[in-house]
């Protein structure tokens, strides 16, 4: 999900200096030892938030044909729209295009316009009218429910920018409280639920993210949608370090370039990542889920990054293992 690109300080920091945004409440996860075993292979997606000049249809058959393993659906109005009449049928109608074209699926919820026309990703989790909050809180619901019907590997959602005058305190109030029905729903599904720290917004950090998943009692449907890019814009540990402390909870993975304390989504190779490392963390965990390339204002050449993308991807994740070699790299991450 990506914001208005901005710079989040003057002179970006060194990339190992405190977070330039974000909180840091809750305590800092202890990192895993990285295993010893081979390397679990990487399963690449593309968002169709990259590809909005794109009929929803047209869009899927350019990544398989293109040889991605999946797609990151943000649901908007071009794109399975999750407020339009025969939500269910549309979606069996998608889940069957899918599977005949050997996709795998992760449900987004960052649409910009999807719910407020005036408002971009409003209304949010945290918002002073409670209506506004449950609004966010059934588009959510309704992601549960498509999730479900697509046999989707999660739900990605955010927790939104603490509305002017609103303590903070009261805002993470609103956003356990209004998580609460939508974790029943993932729970009762199966489908977990991906929280993206977001660099401007009041879950901005892994220690954010640690922070709610406390305040709700560490539910199991509770993940994390890790944006290696934001690692790279603001986390205190270096990308691939944030992996490994993120391996237990990581339920999504998205991915981009960006530069030091500067939030702007780059085209792989652009930025300042150093992405071996980064992909080597990702299979030595034995994540098993999507990893989304996320370029949504790239879309007007949504095909040629789409493209371009995956051969970086391939140039630079690691060797898979041969097959019945996984040993216990299988036992890291979760599916």
């Amino acid at each position: 999900m990506t914001t208005p690109e901005h710079h989040l300080t003057g002179q970006p920091p060194a990339p190992n200096q405190p977070p330039v945004s974000g909180h840091g409440h809750g305590p800092t996860p202890v990192q895993p030892p990285a295993p010893t075993s081979a390397p679990h292979p990487l399963r690449f997606g593309y968002g169709t938030n990259g590809l909005a000049d794109l009929r929803l249809d047209d869009a899927l058959a350019l990544l398989a044909d293109l040889g991605y393993d999946g797609v990151g659906l943000t649901l908007d109005h071009m794109h399975l729209d999750p407020l339009a009449p025969d939500l269910p049928a549309r979606t069996a109608r998608v889940a069957r295009r899918l599977e005949s074209l050997g996709l795998s699926v992760t449900v987004e919820t960052g649409a910009r316009y999807v719910l407020d026309p005036r408002r971009k990703h409003g209304p949010s989790l945290l918002d002073a009218d409670p209506d506004d909050r449950a609004r966010r809180a059934d588009l959510l619901l309704r992601a549960v429910r498509v999730a479900a019907d697509l046999g989707a590997h999660a739900v990605h959602c955010f927790s939104g920018v603490t509305p002017p005058g609103t303590d903070t305190d009261t805002a993470w109030k609103r956003l356990s409280e209004a998580l609460a029905p939508v974790l029943d729903a993932a729970t009762d599904t199966g489908i977990p639920l991906a929280v993206e720290p977001e660099p401007g917004h009041l879950l901005a950090t892994l220690a954010d993210f640690h922070r709610l998943r406390e305040a709700l009692g560490s539910p199991d449907a509770l993940g994390v949608t890790l944006d290696i890019g934001h690692c790279q814009c603001l986390e205190p540990l270096p990308p691939a370090d944030c992996v490994r402390a993120a391996a237990p909870w990581l339920r999504h993975i998205q991915i981009e370039d960006m530069r030091r304390g500067i939030h702007e989504h780059l085209p792989l190779g652009d930025g300042e990542i150093d992405f071996p490392p980064v992909l080597a963390a990702l299979a030595e965990t034995g994540y098993q889920g999507l990893t989304v390339v996320e370029l949504p204002r790239h879309s007007h050449a949504g095909p040629h990054f789409a493209e371009q993308s995956l051969s970086f991807l391939r140039r630079t994740a690691p060797p898979a293992a041969p097959p019945g070699d996984q040993g216990e790299a299988d036992q890291g991450g979760v599916p």
